[in-house]
């Protein structure tokens, strides 16, 4: 008897040690929302998979399409999403309605913040677009910015006309002349180019202005941040480690996104991704690891936000940003 009792508690314990071991290999769900449609900005994150650095850190991650920031914050605060991508103006705004979010990586340790136009009507100074229409979706990170980019060029914002797209509508409209200029990142010059001809696209950067400031970041809600941090850094790391080898090895990474997202035209992803990595090689990153914010350059940010765009109350700082749960991912030797 006492045999067959110990044969079946035996038993039992194999049964639960097989239960735990299969559970810890469960991969923990993770959704990430992207700003946009699938671009070149988002190529890392989809080596990550490809090569299985998120489910190497147990995560079994989720790419998530949105239409601007706007909308990518809105999944991560109200707990849609566990992170996302989303331009640094627009979190700031964000939390001075009291969002419960922070950013946790950058990405462009440059400003792709632009304007585009026609070559035949340019937009060549911010004053220039008194007069005109832009377009852009309403939750657009750009469109948000704008009060600041206006008041910091003196732009008599009554005599700007905004017109409501959405996100893929954006190259349409300029391109068949429907509106005079469209607010999009300098990332995104090939897409305008393909329909109009290349020189045909007139950009303006915003950094040439005045607007040098923080800008694709990626945000975390508070919740993440508090109850998932294991989960976090895994997929902090995994992502930078994905931004690493598309510097590393642009063709490889066009190669892996074309087959996760067969859609994409590679032609035009090729030159997007570029600009974008162009974005990426700085010194900061370089001495920091990919990903890092400085303190002064956020901070100018801030107080930027804070001053031109009329927010409900002042955002510190201090409550935008941490380096907290980055892992330092080298920049690739060249």
């Amino acid at each position: 008897m006492k045999r067959c009792v110990s044969a079946v508690a035996a038993a039992m314990a194999a049964v639960s040690f097989l239960a735990t071991a299969a559970a810890a290999q469960t991969p923990e769900k993770f959704t990430f929302a992207l700003n946009w449609f699938a671009v070149g900005d988002h190529a890392a994150y989809w080596v990550a998979l490809e090569k299985g650095y998120f489910t190497q850190r147990g995560l079994d991650v989720t790419l998530e399409n949105s239409k601007g920031s706007g909308d990518s914050i809105a999944k991560v605060d109200t707990g849609r999403a566990d992170a996302g991508l989303a331009d640094t103006a627009v979190v700031i705004a964000a939390l001075a309605r009291t969002a419960k979010i922070r950013i946790v990586g950058m990405v462009f340790d440059k400003t792709p913040l632009n304007v585009f136009s026609s070559k035949d009507k340019p937009v060549l100074k911010p004053k220039d677009l008194e007069g005109k229409t832009i377009a852009a979706p309403p939750g657009d990170s750009q469109r948000q910015i704008w009060p600041a980019f206006a008041k910091a060029n003196q732009i008599d914002d009554s005599k700007v006309t905004w017109v409501n797209v959405e996100p893929a509508a954006k190259i349409a409209a300029l391109a068949e002349k429907r509106v005079d200029a469209v607010a999009d990142y300098t990332t995104g010059l090939p897409y305008y180019e393909k329909p109009m001809g290349i020189g045909n696209v007139v950009m303006m950067p915003w950094a040439d202005f005045g607007l040098d400031m923080y800008s694709m970041s990626i945000m975390a809600s508070e919740k993440t941040m508090g109850e998932r941090v294991k989960a976090l850094r895994a997929f902090l790391e995994a992502a930078y480690m994905g931004w690493r080898d598309v510097i590393a090895d642009p063709k490889e990474a066009l190669v892996i996104f074309k087959k996760r997202v067969p859609e994409i035209d590679v032609a035009i992803i090729e030159t997007n991704m570029k600009l974008g990595l162009d974005l990426m090689e700085t010194p900061r990153y370089a001495a920091n690891g990919i990903g890092w914010m400085e303190q002064q350059k956020m901070c100018a940010s801030v107080d930027l936000v804070n001053t031109y765009m009329a927010l409900p109350r002042k955002v510190e700082c201090s409550a935008v940003f941490t380096n907290d749960f980055l892992a330092k991912i080298a920049m690739p030797a060249k």
